[in-house]
């Protein structure tokens, strides 16, 4: 029998993309990766931990912003290729450009046009951006 690990499809790097969805609106806030490090310490914690590509390192969601996630729930898919957490976003800031999810851009007329405002300047997010 499978362990709970084991039942995760990970893919050659050790990694598994991850899903994050707001528990109280149901809006899909942002997509990352996650190792098996990274999800033990989002399970130990309670918080979103995820793997930064960019920065070969584990990443506490929120570190430098502030805006973390409360994980509700973690649930794995039908083919267990992707995880989804359920999160209270704290701050109500997913985004690191300063919106309240990642999923800003939408498709008009062959052309990309933002459609969600930007609540906070991430220069006075992150001090430099």
């Amino acid at each position: 029998m499978k362990t709970w690990q084991e039942a995760i499809f990970w893919d050659d790097r050790g990694l598994v993309p991850v899903i994050a969805q707001d528990a109280g609106t149901g809006r899909v806030l942002m997509m990352a990766w996650m190792n098996l490090e990274a999800l033990n310490q989002t399970i130990a914690s309670g918080e979103a931990v995820y793997w930064s590509r960019s920065r070969q390192r584990l990443w506490h969601k929120g570190e430098e912003s502030g805006h973390v996630q409360k994980v509700r729930s973690i649930h794995l898919d039908c083919d267990g290729d992707v995880l989804l957490l359920m999160v209270e976003q704290v701050g109500g800031i997913a985004c690191h450009t300063g919106r309240a999810d990642c999923f800003f851009r939408v498709l008009d007329q062959q052309q990309w046009r933002e459609s969600e405002p930007v609540l906070k300047d991430p220069s006075l997010i992150y001090g430099k951006f």
